[in-house]
């Protein structure tokens, strides 16, 4: 394919696709709120239907509703998967009106760059390869919906289904963004998320040596709990915490949250193992405690399909002009964990270039608009 027309058609395009996002990102879509990442989904829909590209929806009764379009349909290849999600994190008119801003070289709203950015340099792409005749193998791009929440609403079945959509794909770009350019993402920890419950006995403050306080048993396990600080490795941090009625009486019940992030599977059973260990030994008399499991993602291990993915893309960007990308670990997770452990290649915040997501100075920078769309569309051109 020649790169240099299709990069024209990229950037002739580039009014109409940052109006594109300023459009769906007026659209605020709270992962609770599924009235409204419904309505972003019909919007990527609607634009498909116009380019008789096929549509399908997993409809979902509380998460939103799962959008996969596919261009390219007939033919017999694998596909190359793209996919973002369409939820965000902030509830409605928490940006204010309007939501979306510009701002010299910035555009500012709620999911601008986590992730609606990325999905509308998704279907440009297409878009311009659609353009310019690409017909080598299905295009698929899957709008995930619950995403921020680790696919709590769906009880996992948006990722199960974007997964099983994805197992035969040949390459998936997961279109998380690229923060500040920095380099795309094939190693990432997992995140598992604990509550819990402890109960002593109730008395009144006066006699609190007669009742058990289940504050004090609480505050004793976060202390244990707190020790795991490996930026490498484990961490721990107890997020949230309630317990007492009033202060003149003992505290009967206490509940607290814990966020932890591992590396390895064999960390994680390391941590499940510990908690449950600090759970059933109560230093406080009389106390006692049970723990559950609210959610889970799991870790972006090491994987050679992932590195042997990003050789080619590299590869194939050096001989585009652009410049190749390097990896890199954070601590975040993603739901391009599911893909790798699927057996998926995947490569993971190839998406829009900006910044400060889960804020409300999230922003994407206007004059790197395109290039997530000239990366995506010159590696599909020649994978």
């Amino acid at each position: 394919m020649d790169i240099k027309k299709l990069f024209e058609v990229i950037e002739s395009k580039r009014d109409e696709y940052l109006n594109f996002l300023k459009e769906i990102t007026e659209i605020e879509s709270p992962t609770s709120y599924k009235e409204g990442i419904d309505a972003v989904g019909a919007y990527f829909i609607e634009k498909a239907g116009k380019r008789g590209w096929k549509t399908e929806v997993f409809e979902q009764k509380t998460a939103g509703n799962v959008v996969v379009i596919t261009m390219n349909p007939q033919s017999k290849e694998k596909p190359f998967c793209l996919s973002g999600h369409i939820d965000t994190v902030h509830p409605v008119g928490s940006f204010g009106d309007p939501c979306v801003k510009l701002d010299g070289n910035k555009m500012t709203g709620p999911g601008v760059c986590d992730c609606k950015g990325g999905c509308v340099n998704a279907f440009w792409a297409m878009d311009a390869l659609f353009e310019m005749g690409y017909d080598k193998r299905p295009v698929m791009l899957l709008l995930q919906t619950d995403e921020e929440t680790s696919s709590r609403e769906s009880n996992k079945e948006t990722i199960g289904y974007i997964t099983e959509r994805a197992k035969n794909a040949v390459a998936f770009f997961n279109m998380e963004p690229n923060l500040s350019d920095k380099g795309v993402i094939l190693e990432r920890k997992g995140i598992a998320k604990f509550e819990f419950t402890v109960s002593g006995v109730p008395e009144h403050a006066s006699k609190c040596y007669c009742g058990a306080s289940a504050i004090a048993e609480a505050a004793n396990k976060i202390l244990q709990l707190e020790k795991y600080k490996d930026e490498d490795g484990i961490t721990c941090s107890c997020g949230t915490i309630k317990g007492g009625t009033v202060p003149n009486t003992v505290p009967e019940k206490c509940v607290f949250t814990l966020d932890t992030r591992f590396k390895t599977q064999e960390q994680y059973e390391e941590i499940c193992s510990f908690i449950h260990k600090v759970a059933e030994e109560n230093s406080v008399l009389n106390t006692s405690c049970t723990v559950r499991e609210i959610g889970l993602r799991p870790c972006m291990p090491k994987s050679e399909k992932n590195y042997d993915l990003l050789n080619k893309t590299n590869a194939i960007l050096k001989s585009a002009g652009l410049e190749e990308v390097k990896a890199i670990f954070i601590f975040g997770g993603s739901d391009a964990a599911y893909i790798t452990l699927a057996g998926i290649p995947v490569i993971d915040s190839i998406g829009v270039i900006g910044d400060n997501v889960h804020s409300k100075d999230e922003y994407i920078l206007l004059d790197k608009f395109s290039l997530s769309t000239k990366r995506t569309a010159a590696v599909i051109s020649a994978i």
